[in-house]
């Protein structure tokens, strides 16, 4: 969807509103009063659902297949984290099924995970999900590294989950 477009339309169906705007297709941006928020909101996301295509809205993860157990580590976080990754090229993203051996909230709002996968345990990162998951989960998971105390450790951050099917 091309983002000036959706800000285009929006300007038309509520002359005034947007004080100035403007971009192109991948970036954009706008000026607007703090009071204007709220109904600017509604009108992008009725100007998004109108011009986007409907598959691009829906949820789709995609990975790069499972990781074996023995590349989990923090040599090969260290090597992918040493990469340059971004739009079109994005950092791989592995599946596989987990034990859920603990799980606990932290900061209000994120979920850490201890899984098991083929006798190995890791520490996993759930942001922005605070609802437990259930004792076998499919995780759609980026290596990542936790450094604490001055130690790194190899962590999942996991990027989507499901119950296996």
């Amino acid at each position: 969807m091309h983002l000036r477009d959706a800000l285009d339309l929006v300007a038309k169906r509520a002359p005034g509103l947007l004080a100035r705007f403007g971009g192109h297709a991948a970036a954009a941006g706008l000026t607007l009063r703090a009071d204007a928020l709220e109904r600017f909101g509604a009108l992008l996301e009725n100007a998004v659902r109108e011009l986007a295509d409907p598959a691009a809205l829906a949820r789709v993860v995609e990975t790069d297949g499972s990781l074996e157990v023995e590349f989990a580590s923090l040599e090969v976080a260290r090597m992918l984290e040493r990469e340059t990754w971004g739009q079109g090229f994005p950092q791989p993203v592995f599946a596989d099924q987990f034990t859920v051996q603990n799980q606990k909230l932290v900061g209000e709002r994120h979920l850490k995970l201890r899984l098991v996968r083929d006798g190995r345990a890791f520490d996993a990162m759930l942001f922005r999900h605070r609802a437990p998951v259930p004792g076998r989960i499919r995780g759609a998971y980026r290596l990542a590294i936790d450094e604490f105390n001055g130690a790194q450790t190899v962590q999942l951050t996991l990027e989507h989950w499901e119950e296996p099917g």
